[in-house]
């Protein structure tokens, strides 16, 4: 039965690797927003937080569901992943600092540089080395699947970075979403529009 161009597009949008290139594509948008607004301070940290959100729920969906799959499939899969999350524990970390300052602090505008340099850095070896590999050891109802995952994940994922928080199934399977729950009752109570 031949496909429709909705169907294709369906499918495009929920394949994992997809998925994941479509966060990319907006946190890139997010990081050419604060580098052409550095100079105005009004809505400049709602934007920090903005961007902080967006990160900090896609680090946890892709923890809980992609690098599961790429220790599983891939040879070098344990090294891969273990590499990802030091990079991602290395990000929460700017991103706690961050969340504490506003852009009248003297080291604000250094760490959102380091944050946006260092996800920028992760997301094009992301792009060059692992989704490549996700996508040859996969199946396409397996990527399906695994998209979708993410997408439904990142809707209860946390908003704030919590750098301590456990990163591997199951423990992130089942705090992650109680802990989102918490981040968005705080972004509610503190009018942080996220």
């Amino acid at each position: 039965m031949p496909h429709s161009e909705e169907d294709t597009e369906l499918t495009q949008d929920t394949e994992l690797t997809a998925v994941v290139l479509a966060d990319h594509r907006r946190f890139e948008a997010l990081f050419a927003e604060l580098e052409d607004t550095a100079d105005e301070p009004v809505g400049r940290k709602d934007l920090v937080d903005h961007a902080i959100a967006e990160l900090i729920r896609h680090e946890a969906a892709v923890e809980q569901f992609m690098y599961p799959v790429a220790r599983d499939r891939l040879p070098d899969g344990d090294a891969v992943v273990d590499r990802e999350i030091a990079g991602h524990a290395e990000a929460e970390r700017i991103m706690k600092r961050l969340e504490g300052l506003g852009p009248a602090d003297h080291e604000f505008e250094g760490l959102v540089a380091e944050m946006v340099a260092d996800v920028r850095r992760r997301m094009a070896d992301e792009e060059e080395h692992l989704l490549p590999r996700l996508r040859e050891a996969c199946d396409e109802e397996e990527l399906q699947h695994f998209g979708y995952k993410v997408l439904a994940a990142k809707e209860f994922a946390p908003t704030r970075p919590h750098p301590h928080a456990p990163d591997r199934p199951p423990a992130n399977l089942v705090l992650g979403p109680g802990v989102g729950f918490i981040d968005r009752i705080r972004d509610a109570l503190s009018g942080r529009d996220v």
